[in-house]
């Protein structure tokens, strides 16, 4: 008679084995639906892309060109001048610097002549070279709100 304890132990080993490939077996077909449902949700976001990029070319289509920032070729800057557009339309530095996209300091730095501005600045300040006292105060409110 073989020995009981061995025996135990063998039929003990088959049970462990056959309990732990059912667990695995089913975290493996688990893990394959996950797979899948990922493969699918990348499958999706691929397409969406490629709509969203054909949607945008149409959309520039449809709008035409982006207007075109203002020239700055031969426009020249002039601390004076920056002063005394600012004076003249009634705004602190703080304000004009708000209309231009920059900071108050950039404007005093402007003002004094330490500092010059960059091509964007120096757009925007042509582009504000030719409103007056109430478009400014009207951009201003914009700005604000």
């Amino acid at each position: 008679m073989p020995n009981l304890a061995a025996v135990i132990k063998d039929e003990i080993r088959r049970l462990a084995r056959k309990e732990a490939r059912a667990e695995t077996n089913q975290l493996k077909k688990q893990s394959a639906q996950y797979r899948a449902a990922i493969a699918a949700l990348k499958r999706q976001v691929d397409q969406q892309a490629k709509a969203l990029a054909f949607l945008e070319k149409q959309e520039r289509k449809r709008v035409g060109p982006e207007p075109s920032k203002p020239q700055t070729n031969g426009a020249r800057f002039s601390a004076r001048s920056v002063s005394a557009h600012r004076r003249r339309l009634g705004l602190s530095q703080a304000d004009y610097g708000m209309l231009v996209g920059v900071s108050k300091l950039t404007i005093y730095n402007w003002e004094q002549g330490n500092s010059r501005p960059r091509e964007a600045a120096l757009s925007s300040l042509v582009a504000l070279r030719d409103i007056g006292k109430r478009e400014a105060l009207k951009r201003l409110e914009m700005l604000i709100e």
